[in-house]
């Protein structure tokens, strides 16, 4: 058992860390362009007149970033050869996330926005997946060109977290002489519908409410008659690109349903486990980043005359969570590396709860390393000249958006209990 990365992706690591310093770290001096990290970066990045959307000049900034990363053949390295990419493996993923984390902020890798110069594209593989050929021919290529943008519809106001209590719907209608559906509902959380071309709209199409099937996946058009920007929600961390949409009247036609009828929520869960995976990757790193930041600083402060290291009162809260840290790194990478032997319905029915498990933790470490940060830091780790807040309020969310950490625990006890997965027949009478 070597547990040593390999030494091409150690290599990818040195390439990627010269490609910060040579191409983004100029960027990043120019222009006054670190207004978006050092203290000033929710002033600099949020539209405060326009209902606190992100900036333009903030947009284009990342935009550039990523047209960089993909022409030095990075951005595109978790998808399949034949899109550009370079089969990048869950593993592989998991170890860059952390590492780019681990940088703490920087136009490499910014998770208020999902930006890194290695990025997800998990819609890509949904449309390979579940497209027709037709979708293919529109959507893959123009997601990679950015000239085609998804809004992810399916969660609700009045449900949460509940997909299948799902009130928006979707009805058969000729309008105009055309086959189609009538869509009528409301959704919250639509991240990204200021710049999308099209919302993936989920609508009940048939059963009744808290059944997991009979949900449709629908690409309805950002601009079709009907379709409303109700509000942007502001949030903990700003600036805000979470809005709550409406459908009222809203009409698309046959070529706009997403995969088969009825099985909507299949594609939901499609891309789950390795956006959290990665994500949990992240956070990890992201926690690194506190806890060696504090204890640099600790080492660093001398109040009344000695290091502030040399108290117990400051030790002992990193050493848990520096131990923590270790384990979770452990625990992160052989879930990556056992998703990486079997297929994806597999890893739901196998491995699902240590993704879980992953997940919920990391984004819980996060915000308590941030925490202690801050306070190791005293004064200037509450103020905005640390990174500390911002890294806390971003990844705060985490704990809910992700799947909140209730509903991933609920899945680790399901498994752990025997209800569902490998452990179902050790119950068994």
């Amino acid at each position: 058992m070597d547990f040593n990365l390999p030494p091409a992706l150690t290599d990818y690591l040195a390439a990627l860390d010269r490609f910060i310093a040579e191409d983004l770290a100029p960027l990043e001096a120019a222009d006054d362009n670190i207004r978006f990290f050092d203290h000033r970066r929710e002033w600099a990045r949020t539209d405060w007149e326009a209902g606190g959307l992100p900036r333009k000049d903030w947009e284009d900034l990342l935009a550039i970033v990523r047209r960089k990363a993909d022409a030095a053949g990075f951005l595109r390295f978790a998808l399949p050869r034949e899109y550009g990419g370079q089969d990048g493996s869950n593993l592989w993923m998991a170890v860059i996330r952390e590492h780019l984390a681990a940088r703490g902020l920087g136009l490499h890798c910014d998770l208020q926005n999902e930006h890194s110069i290695v990025a997800n594209n998990p819609f890509v593989l949904m449309f390979r997946d579940f497209g027709t050929r037709a979708q293919q021919a529109e959507f893959i290529p123009g997601m990679l060109a950015e000239t085609r943008r998804l809004a992810f519809g399916l969660t609700e106001p009045e449900h949460g977290s509940d997909a299948t209590h799902m009130e928006t719907v979707a009805v058969p209608e000729v309008r105009g002489g055309r086959q189609g559906w009538r869509i009528d509902g409301e959704k919250m959380w639509t991240t990204g519908m200021h710049v999308a071309t099209h919302c993936l709209t989920f609508a009940r199409t048939a059963g009744k409410a808290g059944d997991a099937a009979g949900i449709t996946a629908f690409l309805v058009p950002a601009d079709a008659p009907g379709l409303k920007i109700e509000e942007y929600l502001w949030t903990f961390n700003m600036p805000t690109d979470h809005p709550r949409v409406s459908f009222r009247d809203v009409f698309v036609g046959e070529a706009a349903v997403f995969g088969q009828p009825g099985a909507g929520l299949a594609l939901a869960q499609h891309f789950v486990h390795e956006n959290r995976i990665r994500q949990a990757a992240s956070s990890l790193g992201a926690a690194t980043y506190c806890i060696e930041e504090a204890v640099r600083y600790a080492r660093q402060r001398k109040p009344f005359g000695e290091e502030l290291a040399r108290n117990q009162g400051i030790q002992f809260p990193l050493v848990e969570l520096a131990t923590q840290a270790e384990m979770l790194r452990l625990l992160i990478r052989k879930t990556a590396w056992e998703m990486d032997q079997m297929s994806k319905p597999e890893v739901e029915k196998r491995l699902s709860d240590k993704v879980s498990m992953c997940n919920y933790w990391a984004n819980r470490l996060v915000c308590e390393a941030a925490d202690r940060a801050m306070q190791i830091h005293g004064g200037i780790g509450y103020s905005r000249h640390k990174p500390f807040e911002h890294i806390y309020r971003h990844h705060r969310r985490y704990r809910i958006t992700e799947g909140a950490e209730e509903i991933q625990m609920r899945k680790v006890a399901a498994y752990l209990f025997g209800y569902v997965g490998p452990r179902r027949k050790v119950f068994e009478h």
